[in-house]
């Protein structure tokens, strides 16, 4: 007799399976170094914020650290492995700063850029695509003690370590990507204190390191491209439309703050060469010293825009962050481990609303999961993460239809991987594809991911031509 939950997979699976992408269209996996790699001390590599910071008692959620993680820094090739069974075509990665260089500027460290080399190689053998991200929030502390994001020097920094990795891979690594999410690195970062440096500034703090992170950038393009001349070459914002709660102007008010703040603020510096006018009229005297040629460097030309989102956000007037002034409203509905309400059409509004506004050359979903509570690998031998297959199949059908009406995305990105040190929840969340028993490292593919592979194998219909 079939059961219900057998006959729910079948329509799943045949959703997933009638779904269809642009020609080329990108499919791959995304992880991030301090999440997966573990060996903080090996073969010189450097401490990162994250290492001091995970040693602060009470900011992790079960006490835990990124020391072993998934162990990848010595089980690569299992993960590249997981990657070919799954049949996806590129794997967006980060190095770590301070394996190659472990105080943040200085002498290289040959054995830390031996490690990616290792990695690049294997991946392109298996027919895997290496997507390098430069900084995914693992700063070195040598240069946090310095001042952080709080300082020029550190974007000058960014920049020679940029030129480095660019000199050590590019012959073999061709899509780069300068900063992941600098709305959270330098936000929770340095206004709530909630990731790593754990700084608690307010807004002064969050702009101040937005800044000197946009600078970063900025410097950063044009060194990869002196030594890749055939780079392509973005960035990677976390961004999600802002709704209003209500009709009310004052909620209306503190969504417009709010998209300005998370959204405008660095699409428009990038884009458009300009932080928008009313946040810098509402940030005031808090704004850190922009010099003259600082909005021309922060502009230096992109070849795609990376887009990581999980959620929308619901924006009603309230406290937090003043000025910024506002209080996220959480709908009735379906909420992921980490209280991200789960709602697909988000995925279509953002690629319009920036498709629409910044017309970027090309768009890439550079990261989209679903936390869950942990999981066990059950006596089938199978994880039935049946919210989370829901969830890829939910969300691509909305980057389809997007991709369909003109929008150009060029690829998806499934978060994560593997299941992994999720920053300030430990290991409490998982978001991965693939199973980690943290006990063994033994990896098992879940349902989601054999889900998204049936979603990657499908044929792809010719590029949408726009309206």
């Amino acid at each position: 007799m079939t059961s219900s939950i057998d006959n729910a997979r079948r329509t799943l699976e045949a959703r997933a399976s009638g779904l269809v992408f642009p020609h080329g269209f990108v499919f791959g996996a995304a992880t991030a170094a301090y999440q997966i790699e573990g060996a903080p001390d090996a073969d010189g590599k450097g401490e990162s914020i994250w290492d001091r910071f995970c040693r602060v008692p009470g900011v992790i959620v079960d006490g835990s650290s990124g020391d072993v993680a998934c162990d990848h820094y010595h089980r690569w090739k299992e993960d590249i492995a997981v990657l070919k069974a799954l049949g996806l075509g590129a794997y967006r990665f980060s190095l770590a700063w301070t394996r190659l260089l472990p105080e943040g500027r200085g002498q290289a460290n040959a054995r830390g850029i031996a490690f990616y080399d290792r990695l690049i190689d294997d991946l392109l053998e298996a027919g895997i695509e290496p997507y390098a991200t430069l900084y995914h929030w693992d700063l070195p502390q040598a240069l946090q003690d310095r001042g952080g994001w709080y300082s020029r020097e550190t974007a000058i920094a960014f920049a020679d370590y940029a030129r480095l990795a660019a000199r050590s891979y590019g012959d073999r690594v061709k899509r780069w990507t300068t900063l992941n999410e600098p709305w959270t690195f330098c936000w929770s970062g340095h206004a709530t204190g909630e990731d790593a440096p754990g700084l608690r500034d307010g807004v002064k703090g969050g702009v101040t390191a937005s800044h000197h992170a946009l600078l970063g950038h900025g410097l950063a393009v044009p060194a990869i491209r002196a030594e890749v001349a055939d780079a392509c070459v973005g960035i990677v914002f976390d961004l999600n439309v802002s709704e209003a709660a209500t009709d009310d102007p004052r909620d209306v008010a503190a969504a417009r703050r709010f998209d300005g703040a998370q959204n405008r603020w660095f699409l428009d510096a990038v884009f458009k060469g300009a932080y928008p006018q009313d946040m810098l009229a509402l940030y005031g005297d808090l704004l850190p010293p922009i010099q003259a040629q600082d909005n021309e460097i922060i502009a230096a030309p992109v070849d795609y825009l990376g887009i990581n989102i999980y959620r929308r956000s619901v924006i009603a007037a309230g406290d937090e962050l003043a000025p910024l002034s506002y209080r996220r409203v959480q709908p009735e509905g379906i909420y992921s481990a980490v209280d991200y309400e789960i709602w697909p059409r988000c995925m279509y509004d953002i690629l319009h609303y920036v498709n629409d506004r910044y017309s970027p050359p090309a768009i890439y979903i550079s990261e989209n999961g679903v936390a869950t509570m942990p999981e066990t690998v059950g006596e089938d031998g199978c994880v039935w993460d049946d919210l989370r297959a829901a969830y890829y199949v939910d969300h691509l059908e909305q980057v389809a239809k997007a991709a369909a009406e003109g929008v150009p995305v060029r690829g998806y990105f499934a978060w994560t991987l593997t299941d992994n040190f999720e920053w300030a929840y430990g290991y409490t969340t998982p978001f991965g594809i693939t199973h980690v028993d943290f006990a063994t490292q033994q990896r098992h593919i879940k349902y989601s991911g054999g889900v998204y592979a049936m979603i990657a194998r499908q044929e792809t219909a010719p590029v949408a031509k726009s309206a």
